[in-house]
This record gives C-alpha cells, sequence and structure tokens, in this order.
C-alpha cells in the first residue's frame, strides 16, 4: 500500500463526495469516517471531520474543513481507461452536477479536477513519428470529452 494519499478538502461535504466517488469507480470503498471529538473549524463534536476512502485501488482523505476551497487545474485526479465505454461511463458520472472542460478534462460537483483518459493516448502521442503525434495532440486540443475513434484515426492519418 502507498505512502501517500491525496487529502481533499471539503467545506461539509467530504463524507457525500466519498461516497459519490466510490460509486463511480470498481475497487473502492470506504474505509473509515472519523467524527470529530471538539468542536472545529470542521464541525461540532460528533460530526464527520475526515473520510478515509479507496478508489481503484488509491488511498484518499477526504477533509472536511468549514470553509471552502476552490481547487484549479494545477492538481488533478487522471482516470486511465481502457476503453471508450469507461471513458463514457465516467465522463458522465463526474460532469453530472459538474461540468465539461477541455481536453478530457471535467470539474466535478464539488469543484475537483479530473482528466479522463483512454490508456492508448500516452502511446499515440508518445509515437516515435512526430507528424502522427502532432496530428494526435491537436485533435486532442480539439476535444472536450476523449473520443478514442478519433485520436485513433486522426493517429492513423
Amino acid at each position: 500500500m502507498s505512502k501517500i494519499a491525496p487529502c481533499l478538502w471539503f467545506a461539509r461535504e467530504a463524507e457525500e463526495a466519498a461516497n459519490f466517488y466510490v460509486s463511480l469507480f470498481p475497487d473502492s470503498r470506504i474505509d473509515h469516517v472519523q467524527k470529530n471529538v471538539v468542536d472545529t473549524p470542521a464541525g461540532k463534536p460528533d460530526e464527520v471531520l475526515v473520510v478515509n476512502f479507496t478508489l481503484a485501488g488509491q488511498r484518499f482523505m477526504a477533509l472536511n474543513g468549514g470553509d471552502r476551497i476552490e481547487y484549479n487545474h494545477a492538481i488533478s485526479l487522471e482516470v486511465d481507461c481502457a476503453d471508450q465505454a469507461e471513458v463514457d461511463r465516467l465522463w458522465d458520472g463526474l460532469v453530472d452536477g459538474g461540468r465539461p472542460v477541455e481536453c478530457g478534462w471535467v470539474t466535478d460537483r464539488y469543484g475537483v479536477y479530473w482528466q479522463v483518459v483512454p490508456t492508448v493516448l500516452s502511446k499515440y502521442i508518445a509515437d516515435p513519428d512526430p507528424t502522427k503525434a502532432a496530428r494526435v495532440m491537436q485533435a486532442l486540443m480539439g476535444m472536450v470529452k476523449l473520443d478514442i475513434a478519433g485520436l485513433e484515426a486522426t493517429y492513423r492519418g
């Protein structure tokens, strides 16, 4: 198990958000819910302070910090998707209540930034033929939700 677990800051929605994320990803679960033992900026005693959860095998922590802090593109969660069905399912789940961005990015209902990316993309943009890689990168830049068939057609020329 990894020694590092990302911590996501929420005003008071940590448990709601963790449950939402767990509902979207296989091999996911809520591991522990820690309640406040004293008054904190996150709430009163017996209100949720921290939720430890696992998404697709990766540990996370959700913290109720009391104040809302806005996320930005500087930190995002990349999801490696095996096929278009997985891209579509996760994109649709994450964008519900959130908003699409561009180039496979979406902001979820809690403001967290995600990159919903097909596995094959890294092969295409790392191709030793710079013309192929550039074509794929140009196509990628014009997409919102990534379309594997479109990327593949561009890659093949």
